[in-house]
Protein backbone atom coordinates (compact mmCIF):
# COMPACT_ATOMS: atom_id res chain seq x y z
CA UNK A 1 0.00 0.00 0.00
CA UNK A 2 1.20 3.44 -0.69
CA UNK A 3 2.57 6.10 2.47
CA UNK A 4 3.23 9.69 1.49
CA UNK A 5 4.66 11.14 4.29
CA UNK A 6 5.37 14.61 4.48
CA UNK A 7 9.61 15.28 5.71
CA UNK A 8 10.56 18.79 7.11
CA UNK A 9 14.72 19.33 7.13
CA UNK A 10 15.53 18.60 11.08
CA UNK A 11 19.33 20.35 11.68
CA UNK A 12 21.25 17.31 10.58
CA UNK A 13 20.41 17.93 7.18
CA UNK A 14 17.83 16.50 4.42
CA UNK A 15 20.18 13.69 4.01
CA UNK A 16 20.17 12.44 7.74
CA UNK A 17 16.65 13.10 7.35
CA UNK A 18 16.30 10.82 4.71
CA UNK A 19 18.92 8.24 5.98
CA UNK A 20 16.67 7.74 9.23
CA UNK A 21 13.74 7.55 7.25
CA UNK A 22 15.80 4.62 5.46
CA UNK A 23 17.35 2.67 7.90
CA UNK A 24 13.51 2.49 9.81
CA UNK A 25 12.27 1.39 6.89
CA UNK A 26 14.64 -1.36 6.76
CA UNK A 27 13.97 -2.08 10.06
CA UNK A 28 10.28 -2.86 9.73
CA UNK A 29 10.37 -4.49 5.79
CA UNK A 30 9.02 -1.25 3.95
CA UNK A 31 10.83 1.00 1.06
CA UNK A 32 11.07 3.58 -1.18
CA UNK A 33 8.79 3.48 -3.91
CA UNK A 34 10.40 2.49 -7.15
CA UNK A 35 7.91 4.79 -9.18
CA UNK A 36 9.21 7.98 -7.99
CA UNK A 37 13.28 9.11 -7.71
CA UNK A 38 13.88 10.27 -3.62
CA UNK A 39 13.99 14.14 -4.53
CA UNK A 40 16.23 15.08 -1.17
CA UNK A 41 14.51 19.00 -1.30
CA UNK A 42 10.83 18.23 -1.51
CA UNK A 43 8.68 17.96 1.09
CA UNK A 44 6.76 14.81 0.36
CA UNK A 45 8.65 10.96 -0.17
CA UNK A 46 6.10 8.15 -1.63
CA UNK A 47 6.89 4.86 0.47
CA UNK A 48 6.04 1.80 -0.39
CA UNK A 49 4.71 0.08 3.33
CA UNK A 50 2.64 -3.20 3.15
CA UNK A 51 0.75 -2.56 6.06
CA UNK A 52 -1.10 0.19 8.62
CA UNK A 53 0.61 -1.63 11.70
CA UNK A 54 4.50 -1.35 9.96
CA UNK A 55 3.78 2.62 8.89
CA UNK A 56 2.73 3.26 12.63
CA UNK A 57 5.81 1.61 13.71
CA UNK A 58 7.71 3.72 11.88
CA UNK A 59 6.31 6.90 12.85
CA UNK A 60 6.82 6.03 16.61
CA UNK A 61 10.59 6.11 15.75
CA UNK A 62 10.90 9.24 13.32
CA UNK A 63 12.04 12.63 14.30
CA UNK A 64 12.16 13.64 10.83
CA UNK A 65 9.01 12.64 9.81
CA UNK A 66 5.64 14.54 10.29
CA UNK A 67 2.85 12.38 9.19
CA UNK A 68 1.96 9.74 6.94
CA UNK A 69 -1.14 9.22 4.63
CA UNK A 70 -2.60 6.62 2.53
CA UNK A 71 -1.67 7.81 -0.66
CA UNK A 72 -4.72 7.37 -3.08
CA UNK A 73 -3.43 9.75 -6.37
CA UNK A 74 -0.89 12.13 -7.46
CA UNK A 75 0.72 14.17 -10.35
CA UNK A 76 2.61 16.81 -11.84
CA UNK A 77 -0.90 18.80 -12.39
CA UNK A 78 -3.94 18.81 -11.61
CA UNK A 79 -5.28 16.62 -14.58
CA UNK A 80 -2.60 14.07 -13.49
CA UNK A 81 -4.30 14.19 -9.71
CA UNK A 82 -7.38 13.25 -10.76
CA UNK A 83 -6.91 10.83 -13.32
CA UNK A 84 -4.60 9.00 -10.86
CA UNK A 85 -7.49 9.28 -8.68
CA UNK A 86 -10.05 8.14 -11.02
CA UNK A 87 -7.72 4.84 -11.09
CA UNK A 88 -7.49 4.44 -7.70
CA UNK A 89 -9.22 0.92 -6.76
CA UNK A 90 -12.47 1.55 -5.20
CA UNK A 91 -12.32 -0.89 -2.65
CA UNK A 92 -9.72 0.45 -1.63
CA UNK A 93 -11.67 3.76 -1.19
CA UNK A 94 -15.02 2.80 -0.92
CA UNK A 95 -14.72 2.02 3.70
CA UNK A 96 -14.24 5.22 4.00
CA UNK A 97 -16.98 7.03 1.89
CA UNK A 98 -20.00 5.49 3.37
CA UNK A 99 -23.04 7.35 3.68
CA UNK A 100 -23.30 7.09 7.86
CA UNK A 101 -19.48 8.10 8.07
CA UNK A 102 -18.30 12.09 8.43
CA UNK A 103 -15.57 13.92 6.75
CA UNK A 104 -13.29 16.91 5.68
CA UNK A 105 -10.98 17.87 3.03
CA UNK A 106 -7.84 19.64 4.44
CA UNK A 107 -5.32 21.20 2.34
CA UNK A 108 -1.71 21.56 3.07
CA UNK A 109 0.22 23.55 0.81
CA UNK A 110 4.48 23.79 1.13
CA UNK A 111 5.97 27.20 0.05
CA UNK A 112 2.92 28.65 -1.02
CA UNK A 113 -0.47 30.40 0.70
CA UNK A 114 -3.78 29.89 -0.71
CA UNK A 115 -7.02 32.49 0.41
CA UNK A 116 -9.95 30.38 1.67
CA UNK A 117 -11.27 30.68 -1.95
CA UNK A 118 -8.44 29.26 -3.56
CA UNK A 119 -8.58 26.16 -1.41
CA UNK A 120 -12.10 26.18 -1.70
CA UNK A 121 -11.97 25.31 -5.87
CA UNK A 122 -9.79 22.87 -5.34
CA UNK A 123 -12.10 21.19 -2.73
CA UNK A 124 -14.88 21.38 -5.18
CA UNK A 125 -13.18 19.45 -7.72
CA UNK A 126 -13.01 16.63 -5.98
CA UNK A 127 -16.95 16.80 -6.57
CA UNK A 128 -16.44 13.46 -8.91
CA UNK A 129 -15.00 11.33 -6.03
CA UNK A 130 -18.07 9.25 -4.32
CA UNK A 131 -18.64 10.75 -1.02
CA UNK A 132 -20.97 9.88 0.45
CA UNK A 133 -21.10 10.57 4.05
CA UNK A 134 -21.50 14.05 5.41
CA UNK A 135 -18.98 16.80 6.43
CA UNK A 136 -18.03 17.49 9.81
CA UNK A 137 -15.14 20.11 9.90
CA UNK A 138 -14.82 19.55 13.61
CA UNK A 139 -14.60 16.16 14.66
CA UNK A 140 -14.55 14.60 11.46
CA UNK A 141 -14.11 10.24 11.43
CA UNK A 142 -12.03 10.68 8.23
CA UNK A 143 -9.59 13.28 6.95
CA UNK A 144 -8.39 13.72 3.45
CA UNK A 145 -5.81 15.77 2.61
CA UNK A 146 -4.61 17.44 -0.34
CA UNK A 147 -1.26 18.17 -0.37
CA UNK A 148 0.94 20.15 -2.59
CA UNK A 149 4.71 21.01 -3.63
CA UNK A 150 5.86 24.71 -4.73
CA UNK A 151 9.04 24.11 -4.14
CA UNK A 152 12.08 25.14 -1.61
CA UNK A 153 12.71 28.63 -2.59
CA UNK A 154 10.28 31.56 -1.55
CA UNK A 155 11.90 34.00 -3.40
CA UNK A 156 10.67 32.61 -6.64
CA UNK A 157 7.47 30.55 -6.07
CA UNK A 158 5.48 28.91 -9.34
CA UNK A 159 1.55 29.90 -9.55
CA UNK A 160 1.30 25.78 -9.77
CA UNK A 161 2.61 23.21 -8.27
CA UNK A 162 5.33 20.99 -8.74
CA UNK A 163 3.34 17.81 -7.49
CA UNK A 164 0.04 17.46 -5.95
CA UNK A 165 -1.01 14.46 -3.62
CA UNK A 166 -4.54 13.43 -2.31
CA UNK A 167 -4.69 10.90 0.77
CA UNK A 168 -6.21 9.62 4.05
CA UNK A 169 -4.82 10.63 7.12
CA UNK A 170 -5.37 8.41 10.35
CA UNK A 171 -2.17 6.54 9.79
CA UNK A 172 -0.22 8.26 12.42
CA UNK A 173 1.90 11.40 13.10
CA UNK A 174 5.80 11.18 13.85
CA UNK A 175 7.65 11.91 16.67
CA UNK A 176 8.49 15.72 16.52
CA UNK A 177 6.72 16.29 20.57
CA UNK A 178 10.25 14.21 21.62
CA UNK A 179 12.82 17.00 20.51
CA UNK A 180 10.93 19.35 23.54
CA UNK A 181 10.49 16.67 25.87
CA UNK A 182 14.02 15.20 25.78
CA UNK A 183 15.47 18.98 25.62
CA UNK A 184 19.10 19.38 26.88
CA UNK A 185 17.88 22.46 28.34
CA UNK A 186 15.66 20.01 31.08
CA UNK A 187 17.84 17.94 31.56
CA UNK A 188 19.33 17.40 35.23
CA UNK A 189 23.01 16.30 33.88
CA UNK A 190 24.62 17.80 30.97
CA UNK A 191 28.13 18.87 29.58
CA UNK A 192 29.59 21.32 27.33
CA UNK A 193 29.13 18.51 24.46
CA UNK A 194 25.53 17.13 25.68
CA UNK A 195 24.22 16.37 22.19
CA UNK A 196 20.79 17.80 20.58
CA UNK A 197 17.99 15.56 21.54
CA UNK A 198 16.84 15.69 17.77
CA UNK A 199 20.14 14.53 16.62
CA UNK A 200 20.74 11.55 19.32
CA UNK A 201 17.16 10.23 18.25
CA UNK A 202 18.00 10.43 14.47
CA UNK A 203 21.28 8.47 15.46
CA UNK A 204 19.93 5.99 17.33
CA UNK A 205 17.50 5.85 14.19
CA UNK A 206 19.87 5.42 11.65
CA UNK A 207 21.69 2.48 13.86
CA UNK A 208 18.42 1.07 14.01
CA UNK A 209 18.07 0.36 17.64
CA UNK A 210 15.46 -1.82 18.99
CA UNK A 211 14.34 -3.78 21.92
CA UNK A 212 16.95 -5.74 24.34
CA UNK A 213 19.82 -4.15 21.91
CA UNK A 214 22.77 -3.62 24.24
CA UNK A 215 24.17 -0.52 22.97
CA UNK A 216 27.45 0.93 23.62
CA UNK A 217 28.87 4.96 23.66
CA UNK A 218 32.82 4.83 24.01
CA UNK A 219 32.78 8.37 24.55
CA UNK A 220 29.54 8.43 26.77
CA UNK A 221 30.02 11.72 28.51
CA UNK A 222 26.82 13.12 29.64
CA UNK A 223 24.79 10.58 28.83
CA UNK A 224 22.60 11.95 25.81
CA UNK A 225 23.28 9.09 23.15
CA UNK A 226 22.24 6.28 25.55
CA UNK A 227 18.90 7.98 26.49
CA UNK A 228 17.81 7.98 22.77
CA UNK A 229 18.65 4.60 22.56
CA UNK A 230 16.99 3.42 26.15
CA UNK A 231 14.00 5.13 25.24
CA UNK A 232 13.62 2.75 21.80
CA UNK A 233 14.69 0.01 24.71
CA UNK A 234 17.66 -0.46 24.58
CA UNK A 235 20.07 -1.74 27.34
CA UNK A 236 23.14 0.64 27.33
CA UNK A 237 26.20 1.46 28.22
CA UNK A 238 29.40 3.37 28.07
CA UNK A 239 32.59 4.77 28.47
CA UNK A 240 34.88 8.12 29.30
CA UNK A 241 38.41 9.03 29.90
CA UNK A 242 36.89 12.03 32.15
CA UNK A 243 36.53 10.62 35.70
CA UNK A 244 35.28 14.14 37.02
CA UNK A 245 32.22 13.33 33.83
CA UNK A 246 31.35 9.70 34.85
CA UNK A 247 30.97 10.65 38.55
CA UNK A 248 29.40 13.62 38.40
CA UNK A 249 32.02 15.89 39.72
CA UNK A 250 33.59 19.06 39.82
CA UNK A 251 32.89 22.13 37.78
CA UNK A 252 29.05 23.01 35.97
CA UNK A 253 28.31 23.09 32.47
CA UNK A 254 25.04 25.46 33.31
CA UNK A 255 25.50 28.92 33.98
CA UNK A 256 25.25 30.70 37.33
CA UNK A 257 25.98 26.89 38.90
CA UNK A 258 29.59 26.25 39.69
CA UNK A 259 29.87 22.92 41.12
CA UNK A 260 27.93 20.08 39.87
CA UNK A 261 25.28 18.89 42.76
CA UNK A 262 25.71 15.84 44.16
CA UNK A 263 23.25 13.51 42.59
CA UNK A 264 24.23 15.14 38.37
CA UNK A 265 25.32 11.82 36.91
CA UNK A 266 24.30 9.19 33.77
CA UNK A 267 22.46 7.13 35.81
CA UNK A 268 20.24 10.09 37.04
CA UNK A 269 19.46 11.70 33.65
CA UNK A 270 18.06 7.96 32.85
CA UNK A 271 16.16 7.98 35.75
CA UNK A 272 14.94 11.46 34.88
CA UNK A 273 13.30 9.68 32.11
CA UNK A 274 11.84 6.64 33.38
CA UNK A 275 14.79 4.97 32.14
CA UNK A 276 17.10 3.67 34.74
CA UNK A 277 16.04 -0.15 34.50
CA UNK A 278 18.01 0.11 31.05
CA UNK A 279 21.27 1.52 32.02
CA UNK A 280 23.63 -1.04 32.67
CA UNK A 281 26.50 0.99 33.57
CA UNK A 282 29.22 3.65 32.92
CA UNK A 283 33.36 3.18 33.55
CA UNK A 284 36.16 5.62 33.51
CA UNK A 285 38.30 4.06 30.94
CA UNK A 286 40.28 5.23 27.84
CA UNK A 287 38.35 4.29 24.65
CA UNK A 288 42.11 3.24 23.02
CA UNK A 289 43.10 0.78 25.38
CA UNK A 290 41.04 -2.63 25.41
CA UNK A 291 39.08 -3.70 28.14
CA UNK A 292 36.37 -5.88 26.87
CA UNK A 293 36.54 -9.55 26.51
CA UNK A 294 36.55 -11.30 22.76
CA UNK A 295 33.58 -11.44 21.37
CA UNK A 296 30.55 -10.05 19.69
CA UNK A 297 29.34 -7.98 22.28
CA UNK A 298 27.02 -5.12 21.21
CA UNK A 299 24.08 -4.37 18.72
CA UNK A 300 25.14 -0.95 18.24
CA UNK A 301 27.66 1.52 18.94
CA UNK A 302 26.33 5.11 18.54
CA UNK A 303 29.18 7.69 19.45
CA UNK A 304 30.26 11.69 18.99
CA UNK A 305 33.87 11.65 19.79
CA UNK A 306 35.69 14.76 20.92
CA UNK A 307 37.34 16.88 18.09
CA UNK A 308 39.53 18.72 20.35
CA UNK A 309 37.18 22.49 19.56
CA UNK A 310 35.32 22.40 23.42
CA UNK A 311 37.02 18.79 24.54
CA UNK A 312 40.33 17.93 24.41
CA UNK A 313 41.29 14.52 22.46
CA UNK A 314 43.41 12.51 24.87
CA UNK A 315 44.57 9.14 26.46
CA UNK A 316 45.96 7.93 28.92
CA UNK A 317 49.72 8.18 28.64
CA UNK A 318 53.14 7.56 30.49
CA UNK A 319 55.27 9.71 32.54
CA UNK A 320 58.09 8.93 30.16
CA UNK A 321 56.21 10.33 27.10
CA UNK A 322 57.32 14.03 26.09
CA UNK A 323 54.10 15.12 25.65
CA UNK A 324 51.99 14.95 28.71
CA UNK A 325 50.50 16.11 31.97
CA UNK A 326 49.08 16.04 35.26
CA UNK A 327 44.97 16.30 36.09
CA UNK A 328 43.44 16.19 39.08
CA UNK A 329 40.11 15.49 40.21
CA UNK A 330 38.25 16.66 43.22
CA UNK A 331 38.84 13.00 44.54
CA UNK A 332 42.53 13.11 44.26
CA UNK A 333 42.10 10.77 41.30
CA UNK A 334 45.46 11.46 39.37
CA UNK A 335 46.31 10.38 35.92
CA UNK A 336 48.78 10.81 32.90
CA UNK A 337 47.41 11.79 29.81
CA UNK A 338 49.02 12.40 26.35
CA UNK A 339 47.31 13.68 22.95
CA UNK A 340 44.99 11.48 20.94
CA UNK A 341 45.26 12.35 16.77
CA UNK A 342 41.90 12.55 15.27
CA UNK A 343 43.10 10.02 12.78
CA UNK A 344 43.95 7.74 15.63
CA UNK A 345 40.35 7.71 17.61
CA UNK A 346 38.84 7.28 14.14
CA UNK A 347 40.41 4.06 13.28
CA UNK A 348 40.55 2.77 16.88
CA UNK A 349 36.73 3.27 16.66
CA UNK A 350 36.24 1.41 13.26
CA UNK A 351 38.20 -1.47 14.67
CA UNK A 352 36.22 -1.57 17.85
CA UNK A 353 33.08 -1.68 16.16
CA UNK A 354 34.68 -4.10 13.73
CA UNK A 355 35.53 -6.60 16.30
CA UNK A 356 32.94 -6.20 18.85
CA UNK A 357 29.68 -5.34 16.81
CA UNK A 358 27.62 -8.17 15.96
CA UNK A 359 26.83 -9.34 12.08
CA UNK A 360 24.83 -6.93 11.08
CA UNK A 361 25.17 -4.35 14.06
CA UNK A 362 25.54 -0.46 13.03
CA UNK A 363 28.19 2.14 14.20
CA UNK A 364 26.59 5.29 13.81
CA UNK A 365 29.63 8.75 14.49
CA UNK A 366 30.47 12.11 13.59
CA UNK A 367 33.14 13.05 11.89
CA UNK A 368 34.35 16.83 11.47
CA UNK A 369 35.00 17.77 8.23
CA UNK A 370 37.83 21.02 7.11
CA UNK A 371 35.36 21.73 4.24
CA UNK A 372 37.93 22.70 1.71
CA UNK A 373 40.19 19.59 1.77
CA UNK A 374 36.83 16.94 2.28
CA UNK A 375 36.81 14.42 -0.36
CA UNK A 376 35.15 11.09 0.44
CA UNK A 377 38.31 9.08 0.10
CA UNK A 378 38.91 10.58 3.59
CA UNK A 379 36.33 8.73 5.12
CA UNK A 380 37.82 6.08 7.42
CA UNK A 381 37.05 2.57 5.72
CA UNK A 382 37.29 -1.13 7.69
CA UNK A 383 37.15 -4.08 5.59
CA UNK A 384 34.41 -5.80 8.62
CA UNK A 385 32.44 -2.62 7.93
CA UNK A 386 30.23 -1.26 4.89
CA UNK A 387 29.86 2.09 4.62
CA UNK A 388 25.63 3.16 4.49
CA UNK A 389 25.40 6.50 4.56
CA UNK A 390 27.15 10.09 4.89
CA UNK A 391 25.40 12.96 5.83
CA UNK A 392 26.45 16.65 6.33
CA UNK A 393 25.70 19.04 9.13
CA UNK A 394 27.23 22.14 8.86
CA UNK A 395 29.35 24.10 11.37
CA UNK A 396 30.54 27.15 10.19
CA UNK A 397 31.36 28.36 6.51
CA UNK A 398 34.87 26.17 6.18
CA UNK A 399 34.21 23.19 8.58
CA UNK A 400 31.31 20.70 9.21
CA UNK A 401 30.58 17.15 10.27
CA UNK A 402 29.70 13.90 8.92
CA UNK A 403 27.23 11.44 10.33
CA UNK A 404 28.94 8.49 9.53
CA UNK A 405 26.41 5.27 9.81
CA UNK A 406 28.29 1.51 8.87
CA UNK A 407 26.90 -1.72 9.17
CA UNK A 408 29.71 -5.06 10.12
CA UNK A 409 29.13 -7.27 7.06
CA UNK A 410 32.28 -9.54 7.94
CA UNK A 411 33.19 -11.45 10.83
CA UNK A 412 36.51 -9.93 12.32
CA UNK A 413 39.60 -11.72 11.73
CA UNK A 414 43.21 -11.05 13.56
CA UNK A 415 44.42 -9.88 10.34
CA UNK A 416 41.88 -7.09 10.42
CA UNK A 417 43.60 -5.71 13.20
CA UNK A 418 45.37 -2.83 11.46
CA UNK A 419 44.73 -3.43 8.08
CA UNK A 420 43.61 0.18 8.01
CA UNK A 421 47.20 0.85 8.27
CA UNK A 422 48.08 -0.29 4.76
CA UNK A 423 44.97 1.44 3.12
CA UNK A 424 45.97 4.70 1.13
CA UNK A 425 43.52 6.84 2.31
CA UNK A 426 44.57 6.46 5.55
CA UNK A 427 47.23 9.22 5.06
CA UNK A 428 45.14 11.53 3.71
CA UNK A 429 42.97 11.14 6.15
CA UNK A 430 45.84 12.83 8.78
CA UNK A 431 45.87 15.81 7.63
CA UNK A 432 42.82 16.53 9.57
CA UNK A 433 44.64 16.10 12.90
CA UNK A 434 45.13 19.63 12.76
CA UNK A 435 41.36 19.76 12.86
CA UNK A 436 41.30 22.29 15.59
CA UNK A 437 44.24 24.62 13.86
CA UNK A 438 41.90 24.96 10.86
CA UNK A 439 38.95 25.41 12.92
CA UNK A 440 40.13 28.16 15.33
CA UNK A 441 42.03 29.63 12.29
CA UNK A 442 38.81 30.10 9.87
CA UNK A 443 37.11 32.24 13.33
CA UNK A 444 39.84 34.16 13.82
CA UNK A 445 39.62 35.18 9.51
CA UNK A 446 35.81 35.94 10.66
CA UNK A 447 36.66 38.00 13.24
CA UNK A 448 38.84 40.31 11.74
CA UNK A 449 36.91 40.51 8.47
CA UNK A 450 33.70 41.65 10.79
CA UNK A 451 36.19 44.36 12.49
CA UNK A 452 37.28 45.58 9.01
CA UNK A 453 33.81 45.75 7.79
CA UNK A 454 32.36 47.53 11.05
CA UNK A 455 35.77 49.80 10.42
CA UNK A 456 34.37 50.74 7.24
Amino acid sequence: AGRCGIRESRPASAGASQQEITSLLSLYGGQFSSEQEIRVNSPFWILNIPSEEMARGLMKRTVCAKSIFELWGHGRSAGELYASLKNCPMDKMLPYLQSDSTYKVHIHTFNKTLTQAQKIKKIDALEFLPFKGKVNLKNPEHIFWILEDYGMDPNNVPEEPFHLYFGRWQIADGQRELIESYSVKKRHFIGNTSMDACLSFIMANHGRVKPNDVVYDPFVGTGGLLISSAHFGAYVCGTDIDYNTIHGLGKASRKNQKWRGPDENIRANLRQYGLEKYYLDALVSDSSRPIWRKGMLFDAIITDPPYGIREATRRTGSPKETVKSSEKSTENHIFVSSSYHLSDIFFDLLKFAAEYLVMGGRLVYWLPIYRPEYTEDIIPRHPCLKLISNCEQMLSSHTSRRLITMEKVKEFKDQDQNSYQLDAQYMPYRGHNSFREKYFSGVTKRIAKEEKDNQK
